[in-house]
């Protein structure tokens, strides 16, 4: 197995795709887990692109297609 310090999770591509192309796979996948604007718990996955579902009180929300952005706070 090839050692991927530097690469991260996009070391599975190895050579091929480009400098670039795994620069910005590694950005995307980097910030996996973040918080929950109801449960306020670090859980939120990416079911789909937009479409984001917390785990822990399976709340589905809209936000940004490959980081969730929020506009609106939610209040209790």
């Amino acid at each position: 197995m090839a050692h991927t310090k530097k690469v991260g999770i996009t070391g599975k591509f190895g050579p091929r795709y480009g400098i670039k192309i795994r620069a910005r796979v590694l950005k995307v996948t980097a910030k996996k887990t973040k918080e929950c604007p109801y449960c306020k718990k670090k859980s939120i996955k990416r079911a789909s692109a937009g479409i984001w579902e917390c785990s822990k009180c399976k709340a589905k929300f809209t936000g940004g297609t490959h980081v969730p952005i929020f506009t609106e706070t939610v209040e209790d």
